[in-house]
């Protein structure tokens, strides 16, 4: 069975009725599903409704994330907060982290927001595509499951830990730079054990401290040990390894140091019995506003200019095009906007069984 097209009419509203079928309130399942469709909307597959299931659903069922969210701040400032999410809905949590760094920005300029005790929170790029939208900066960034291997290491330590930043320009869309401090993430390996592709060589070392290619035995041995992701730049030192690896290390102390959260091993999901447990992530969100500045208008015009200068640089010999960050996710929605998204076998399969569990009444491209 190939790809087909899913209409995203269909698409927000199955995807919310299944959240709202193991427990999540309306109006957060709304939240969670929106999140989770501006990554297919982005053509980032990896964060989409590949991850429906596996990520949300089996762990609701598993009973290590809470279908219910709880939204506590423990501590604050004019300027800053600190959250406990309770093993809450990681989209839910940070949505409304997001929401109060714009909020203290607005009256201060600066807003920062750090949050403890989440779940995989989607895609980054959500949160400060927010704050661009209110003529923001956007930065945020999240620990996750152990996985890279720092510099002349093969053993996974730290996450994938994005740090992701974003703002408004005068273009039809904002720059957003969202991407791991790994070569790839587990997310897109995930996604080619899923269409049965090979993970390319040098983006995951063994305890041997060669190369490893076979996805589906990557994903099995990234949670024995016996395969670790390389930070961003590759391994060792040649290539700039050692930058991945600090960016990471940045990441993971500030998604859990100022909130005194998980760190490192802590945030494997399994507890000392090999039995799953809930992942306890730490987030970071800062919202700036421009208008404490130079004004937003001023910034969106410098910033356009810049993008666009890149964009006109002199090309290499056999390339017709220069992207900056945030361009290429919305050249996809223009191909997306009016069709809907390209489901693989995989995820239809899964989608299929998620209707029949909660006896919902869809009836989808692949059905007839």
């Amino acid at each position: 069975m190939p790809k087909m097209i899913l209409d995203w009419k269909t698409a927000y509203a199955f995807i919310t009725d299944a959240f709202v079928g193991v427990g999540v309130p309306r109006e957060d399942a709304e939240i969670c599903t929106d999140v989770l469709l501006a990554s297919d909307k982005r053509g980032i597959e990896s964060h989409g409704c590949n991850r429906f299931k596996p990520i949300y659903i089996d762990r609701i069922k598993a009973g290590i994330q809470n279908p219910v969210t709880k939204f506590e701040i423990i501590r604050e400032t004019p300027t800053t907060a600190v959250v406990d999410g309770h093993d809450g809905m990681g989209q839910v949590i940070s949505y409304k982290a997001t929401q109060l760094a714009i909020e203290k920005a607005k009256k201060y300029g600066m807003g920062m927001v750090a949050v403890r005790n989440s779940c995989h929170y989607g895609i980054a790029g959500y949160y400060v595509d927010m704050c661009a939208k209110e003529g923001m900066v956007g930065i945020t960034g999240t620990n996750a499951r152990p996985s890279i291997a720092p510099t002349f290491s093969v053993e996974n330590m730290l996450g994938t830990n994005p740090l992701t930043i974003g703002f408004p320009t005068d273009e039809e869309f904002p720059f957003i730079l969202d991407c791991a401090t790994s070569v790839s993430q587990r997310g897109k390996i995930e996604y080619y054990a899923r269409i049965g592709k090979d993970t390319p060589a040098g983006w995951v070392i063994g305890n041997d401290g060669k190369p490893k290619t076979d996805s589906d035995a990557i994903l099995v041995e990234l949670n024995t040990g016996e395969a670790a992701l390389a930070p961003l730049g590759g391994i060792g030192e040649e290539m700039g390894g050692y930058k991945g690896y600090g960016y990471a290390t940045v990441v993971e102390v500030l998604s859990a140091a100022l909130q005194s959260g998980n760190y490192l091993k802590m945030l494997t999901g399994i507890g000392p019995n090999g039995e799953k447990v809930p992942f306890h992530l730490g987030h970071f969100f800062i919202a700036i506003d421009t208008n404490a500045f130079m004004g937003v208008e001023e910034f969106k015009k410098t910033a356009g200019d810049i993008l666009r200068a890149l964009r006109n640089a002199k090309k290499a010999p056999g390339c017709d095009r220069i992207y900056t960050a945030g361009e290429k996710e919305y050249d996809v929605w223009l191909e997306r906007k009016d069709s809907g998204i390209p489901i693989n076998e995989a995820v239809q399969a899964e989608m299929s069984q998620v209707r029949d569990e909660l006896k919902l009444s869809y009836v989808f491209p692949w059905d007839k």
